[in-house]
């Protein structure tokens, strides 16, 4: 994988600043939708329906809103197809796979530390039956 310079100001990429380019794009792409659509997509070309019924519990508001905002990004590509139903479909960019291995990544994370996470969170709520802090 090629690393590429970042052309813009340092300030537009520094995470720490509430005004930079950098934070409002973790913001948009660090939502349990993005990431599952994203992991759903993968490395094919996947219709609106096929992402539907592949995130289970999102609504078609909340796919529609994610898919626009994945596309402004350059995550995402959307290809309308002009036909009669029109036929539309979503391929991740270069960008998006490579994306697309920082959330394996955390996936497999997730699989690792389930147990450890499940074990923390009924002693938390033993030590505070309110669950309130100490």
């Amino acid at each position: 994988m090629v690393t590429k310079a970042y052309p813009g100001s340092p300030d537009q990429a520094d995470l720490s600043r509430a005004d930079s380019l950098a934070r409002e794009v973790f913001s948009d792409i660090a939502n349990k939708w993005a990431l599952l659509i994203i992991e759903t997509i993968g490395d094919r070309t996947a219709r609106f329906g096929t992402l539907r019924d592949g995130v289970e519990g999102i609504s078609h508001k909340m796919l529609t809103q994610n898919l626009r905002m994945l596309e402004r990004n350059g995550l995402v590509v959307r290809t309308v197809h002009p036909v009669v139903p029109p036929r539309v479909e979503y391929t991740l960019t270069e960008a998006g796979q490579a994306l697309r291995v920082t959330i394996d990544g955390m996936c497999a994370w997730t699989h690792q530390y389930l147990a450890h996470i499940e074990t923390a969170r009924r002693h938390f709520a033993t030590d505070r039956p309110d669950g309130s802090p100490r």
